[in-house]
């Protein structure tokens, strides 16, 4: 005989850490008035760097590296 057993229910749990996602925006397209924008997203801990991350990231329409800031 077959025994029927109830199904489980999936657990979702929340994230948890310190690890946000961050959006960085070009500061040298931003400043040239050009239209359009270059923007990234990335994620980075909160805990270990509490200040906004600025990095090196390749610019599409100027076609070069230009520095990235976190915005918001």
């Amino acid at each position: 005989m077959y025994i029927r057993r109830p199904v489980q229910e999936s657990k979702i749990m929340a994230k948890k850490g310190n690890r946000v996602q961050v959006i960085m925006e070009c500061t040298e397209h931003k400043e040239s008035g050009m239209p359009g924008t270059s923007r990234y997203i990335t994620t980075k801990n909160r805990k270990n760097t509490p200040e906004r991350l600025e990095k090196k990231k390749y610019n599409p329409i100027l076609k070069k590296m230009t520095v990235h800031k976190e915005i918001k």
